[in-house]
């Protein structure tokens, strides 16, 4: 087991968490997604670095712009000029400042007197402008966890990305969308010790996000970032961690890689390994190749299979770095980003179609040692040289150690290269959005929520709610209409509570259009069950019929859910009849026979009459036939 204060491991989190809005950020967009089908028109775009205040060019996006990739954005019929980047922006939305600072008081940070909106460089396509705005709203602060207090470094408030739909070839498709949509960034200082603390630190820094209310939910609307580093090695950001265990699973993978780095470039130095940078055309070698890949790729137009040489890394690609992934996806992930499917080492072959032939072959015309090994790309021959370069330049990086560099989190929990660690040279100002005055009063105005925690106290202790369903209930967007109807209607808090989680979602997991009911709906529900017009075992029966057809009367959704109740008299009939058919069985099984009964009963009158009430009346009947 990895001793994480022996190998020095530093880690901080970045949060990013969508704020339910219902503008964007500089626009008056909507912040609802669409369906791509939606999509009315799109364009295309190329983006390129450009320099800071002090002339220079960040290196994450110089080598962005190394790719040469074609931006195709999907737009829709609210898509404005703004998101097209055709239009200045318009000032910043004054709900999502709100929002953010009461985030800020949360985490009892240092607000600052004024809010100065940044452009911060990205040409990956995921904003139109190629650059993504950004606001510092306050800095300092800190969460309280189980191995101490954790620093907040900063938080901003910026705009949501576009979202990527696909990508292929030299081209990427994004949706416009999400582009715009609020957002707040918590950055924490490096003060998490073991990956058991990251996760901890991540939930409780959710659980104060949605403590406010005012944040989206649902899968893609908060993301982790985790930076890593350890003693020897260096800082790495893994980007869009989506759960609690990856965050966790990441810090746990990144320390393995970087101790695997480490020991891979000891070895290599004393193995005296090099990369001479040479490149040579070896389609000759596999021109009658039965490798599907390379035969494919052969089929393009001017392709070529280039080759090179590692020097005394024999067996090094093939080493496992993480759980999942070798030393070999470390190289391929460099060549992948100019197109290429990928990359073949020596490490690999004889395999896919490559034969001992071909592989004696390619060593004779890369005049490769035993002890070396050797790096293939097979494409179309100008992309396969840029694929090939970006390979030998991260096998010599090898020889140095780990470079720090901006990562993917993966669902298996590794990660894969995604590009240079950014600098400071990719933010400047953005001249086009006034400063935002943050007042005294503005901030005292500000009410501060009941934390999702100590809401779970609450409901467990002032409504007898068990550990599991208070905690689900105070995540719940519905806690304020729990405590309405339990209070209101006098309503047993376990019922009220399971009508609002467990019973919608089992609704949902049968494709039962949930979004259709309303508090009114819920409401209505309440008031029945507390007259006792329904039993709680009808409860998800009528709630179907109001999601289905959500405008029918009451009494219509009474009788399409069966729950028109009978009579005192129908409800004798019933049991008297069920006890005379029983009679029999009544008298061999004695008290032991109100069990089969009751189920019986109950397979009439479920949902319409109250358990209880069915029960007493069959127990009352039976024992005036065993006397």
């Amino acid at each position: 087991m990895t001793d994480y204060g022996a190998v020095g491991l530093k880690a901080g989190i970045e949060i990013h968490q969508q704020l339910n809005t219902k503008y964007k950020l500089f626009c008056k967009c909507p912040t609802l997604l669409r369906d791509t089908n939606e999509s009315t028109y799109e364009f295309r775009r190329y983006l390129h670095p450009t320099r800071s205040e002090m002339g220079e060019i960040d290196q994450a996006a110089l080598q962005e712009s190394r790719y040469h990739r074609l931006f195709t954005y999907k737009a829709y019929d609210v898509t404005c000029l703004v998101e097209n980047d055709e239009e200045p922006p318009r000032e910043i939305n004054p709900d999502a400042v709100d929002t953010a600072l009461e985030i800020a008081l949360l985490l009892n940070a240092d607000i600052v007197d004024k809010m100065h909106t940044m452009r911060k460089i990205v040409i990956d396509g995921s904003n139109t402008a190629g650059f993504q705005r950004t606001a510092l709203a306050a800095t300092g602060g800190s969460v309280e966890t189980c191995l101490g207090p954790v620093g907040i470094s900063v938080l901003c408030l910026e705009e949501e990305a576009a979202q990527r739909v696909s990508e292929g070839g030299e081209g990427v498709v994004y949706s416009l969308d999400r582009l715009g949509i609020p957002l707040v960034e918590i950055g924490t200082e490096p003060d998490i010790k073991t990956p058991e603390h990251a996760r901890e630190t991540a939930q409780l820094l959710g659980m104060m996000l949605r403590s406010t209310g005012k944040v989206k939910r649902g899968i893609g609307t908060i993301r982790q970032d985790v930076n890593v580093s350890i003693a020897k090695g260096a800082r790495i950001e893994v980007k869009g961690v989506q759960t609690l265990q990856l965050v966790e699973d990441v810090v746990c993978n990144e320390v393995e890689r970087q101790l695997a780095l480490l020991e891979i470039r000891d070895e290599l130095r004393e193995r005296s390994a090099s990369v001479d940078g040479s490149i040579i055309d070896v389609t000759d070698v596999f021109k009658d190749t039965k490798s599907k890949v390379i035969g494919k790729a052969l089929k393009k137009k001017d392709s070529a299979v280039l080759a090179a040489r590692l020097k005394g890394y024999g067996g090094i690609p093939g080493r496992k770095i993480q759980p999942t992934r070798t030393f070999g996806g470390e190289l391929s992930d460099r060549a992948r980003l100019y197109g290429v499917g990928g990359l073949f080492h020596t490490d690999e072959l004889p395999n896919y179609g490559i034969t001992d032939d071909e592989v004696g072959r390619l060593r004779e015309v890369v005049k490769a040692g035993d002890d070396d090994c050797i790096i293939i790309i097979a494409d179309e021959k100008r992309r396969a040289e840029d694929a090939i370069k970006a390979a030998l330049e991260r096998a010599a990086v090898a020889l140095e150690g780990v470079p720090e560099e901006t990562r993917r989190a993966n669902p298996d929990g590794s990660t894969s290269y995604l590009r240079p660690l950014p600098g400071a040279a990719r933010m400047y100002p953005e001249t086009d959005v006034p400063p935002v005055e943050i007042t005294k009063e503005r901030i005292d105005a500000i009410e501060l929520p009941e934390l999702v925690s100590e809401r779970t106290e609450r409901y467990k202790k002032g409504f007898g709610l068990s550990e599991e369903m208070a905690a689900q209930m105070a995540r719940s967007p519905n806690y304020e209409l729990f405590e309405e109807i339990t209070q209101k209607y006098d309503m047993q808090p376990n019922i009220s509570s399971s009508m609002l989680t467990s019973r919608i979602t089992e609704l949902s997991r049968e494709n039962v259009p949930i979004e259709n009911l309303t508090d009114d709906h819920i409401r209505s529900v309440s008031s029945l069950l507390a007259g006792g017009t329904i039993a709680k075992e009808g409860i998800p029966a009528l709630l179907r019929v109001m999601a289905w057809e959500p405008d029918k009367t009451m009494n219509e959704f009474l009788e399409s859910a069966g729950l028109t109740a009978p009579s005192s008299g129908d409800i004798d009939d019933i049991i008297e009849r069920i006890v005379n058919e029983k009679k029999d069985f009544i008298m061999e099984k004695g008290e032991r026979a109100l069990g089969p009964l009751m189920g019986i009963a109950m397979e009439e009158l479920r949902g319409k009459v109250d358990g209880q009430t069915v029960s007493s009346k069959l127990r009352e009947r039976v024992n005036n036939i065993l006397k």
